[in-house]
C-alpha cells in the first residue's frame, strides 16, 4: 500500500446539541499523519474551559467521554511567583565536555539540549483522550514516565534523561466559541496541577497551544506567568494554525517562520528580562507544508528549537515522514513522537529507544501520547 494512503483524514465528533459535528472530507488527497484527540477533547471541556479563564476546574473535570468518537485518531499533553529551588534545578547547566554540533549559536548556560534528552508525556490532565498524560490516575502515569526513562536509559547512557509533563492548554475546537477564535483556553488551576506534579519527578513542563483562527501574539501573553518560570517551556502546535479561515480539522494548517520567530523571540525577551536558563521551543509537524520558509527561522542562544515528528502509523512510515519533513529541514533540535494506541494500529508493536536513537539526526526530545 502506498505510505501516504496509510494516513487518514481525522474525523470530529459531536460532544452535544448545540455543537455542529464536523466530519471529514472524504474526497480530500491530503497526507493526514499526526494525532488529532486534541480537537475532541476541546469539544469534551467545552463547559469546563472559559476562554478568558473564568471558567469553573469542577466543571471540567464533571465532562463526559465522547462515546461517538470511537474511530478517531487520537490527538493530542499552583504556581508560586518565584520558582523553587527544585524546578530551577530541572535545567541543567551544559557540560563543557558537551559537543556542540547543532545550527545556531551555542545556547546559555543551564541550556537542556544537548546535554540531557528530554522524555515527554503528552495530553491533558482533565481528559483520558488526549494522551497518556491524564488518561491514567495520576500516580500511575508518573510511575509508568518512570519506566519510560528507564527504558531511555538502558538505551543510550551517555545521555542522560530529562523527564518532562506536555501539557495541552489552548485547544482548537470545531465551533467558532467566544470571539469567533476557534479555540479554548484553559484554566490556571489545570496548569497548575501539572506543575505540581511535576514537580514529583523534578521534571519540566512544556505548555502546548492550538491557536485555531488566533495566533501565537495573542495567546503566549496569557501565559507569560508561567512561562517566566525556569523549568516551564513552550509547544506549539501548527496543525491547528487555520491561516485560511477554515475549521481546524479539515484541514491541516500551518505556521511559518516568522510565526516561530515571534515565538523565541517572545521566550528569548522573557529569558533576558528574568535571567532566565535558555526556554525550548517544541514546533509539531508532519507534513511539509505545515512550516513554511523553515529556512528563515531564526535561531537565538536564549531558545533552543527543536522541531517534532508528530506522526503515527508502522515504524516504516514513522521513518519516512521523519526524513521527509524533520531531517531534511531539522532547523536545530529534533524530536520524534511515539503513540501508546496509534502507532498499534498499523503496526504489531512500538518502535523501541535504539530504532529512534539510530535516526538521523538523533532526536533529543521524545514525546508519548
Amino acid at each position: 500500500m502506498n505510505l501516504c494512503r496509510m494516513m487518514r483524514l481525522y474525523p470530529f465528533s459531536r460532544l452535544t446539541k448545540t455543537i455542529t459535528p464536523i466530519t471529514p472530507n472524504n474526497n480530500r488527497s491530503l497526507v493526514r499523519y499526526t494525532s488529532g484527540v486534541a480537537i475532541f477533547c476541546a469539544l469534551l471541556l467545552n463547559t469546563a474551559c472559559n476562554q478568558e479563564q473564568d471558567a469553573n476546574a469542577a466543571a471540567l473535570s464533571a465532562a463526559p467521554p465522547d462515546k461517538t468518537a470511537t474511530t478517531a485518531q487520537d490527538r493530542s499533553a499552583a504556581v508560586t511567583a518565584v520558582a523553587t529551588t527544585e524546578t530551577a534545578a530541572a535545567a541543567p547547566v551544559i557540560e563543557e565536555s558537551v559537543e556542540w554540533n547543532y545550527p545556531g549559536p551555542k545556547p546559555l548556560p543551564g541550556a537542556v539540549l544537548p546535554g540531557k534528552r528530554i522524555v515527554a508525556y503528552y495530553g491533558n490532565l482533565l481528559s483520558k483522550r488526549m494522551g497518556i498524560l491524564g488518561e491514567l490516575p495520576p500516580e500511575q502515569m508518573l510511575a509508568k514516565l518512570d519506566e519510560e526513562v528507564a527504558n531511555w536509559t538502558k538505551a543510550d547512557s551517555l545521555t542522560p534523561v530529562q523527564p518532562a509533563l506536555h501539557a495541552i492548554v489552548v485547544t482548537a475546537q470545531g465551533h467558532p466559541s467566544a470571539g469567533g477564535k476557534y479555540r479554548l483556553r484553559m484554566t490556571h488551576k489545570m496548569i497548575d496541577d501539572v506543575l505540581e506534579l511535576a514537580k514529583q519527578r523534578d521534571a519540566i513542563v512544556f505548555l502546548d497551544v492550538q491557536v485555531g483562527h488566533s495566533t501565537l501574539q495573542e495567546e503566549l501573553p496569557q501565559l507569560e506567568k508561567y512561562l517566566k518560570l525556569p523549568h516551564v517551556h513552550l509547544g506549539i502546535d501548527a496543525e491547528f494554525s487555520m491561516k485560511n479561515g477554515k475549521v481546524p480539522g479539515r484541514s491541516i494548517g500551518t505556521f511559518d517562520a516568522e510565526d516561530i520567530n515571534y515565538a523565541t523571540s517572545y521566550m528569548a525577551g522573557l529569558v533576558r528580562e528574568h535571567q532566565l536558563p535558555p526556554k525550548l521551543l517544541i514546533v509539531h509537524r508532519f507534513t511539509q507544508g505545515m512550516i513554511t520558509n523553515s529556512d528563515k527561522i531564526e535561531l537565538r542562544p536564549e531558545a533552543q528549537v527543536v522541531m517534532h515528528m508528530d506522526g503515527w502509523g508502522s515504524p516504516a512510515l514513522k521513518k519516512d515522514t521523519y526524513r521527509r519533513y524533520i531531517q531534511n529541514e531539522p532547523v536545530q533540535f529534533t524530536g520524534f513522537k511515539v503513540f501508546y494506541k496509534n502507532d498499534h494500529r498499523k503496526s504489531p508493536r512500538l518502535m523501541t529507544p535504539e530504532e529512534i536513537i539510530a535516526l538521523t539526526p538523533t532526536p533529543l526530545y521524545i514525546q508519548y501520547q
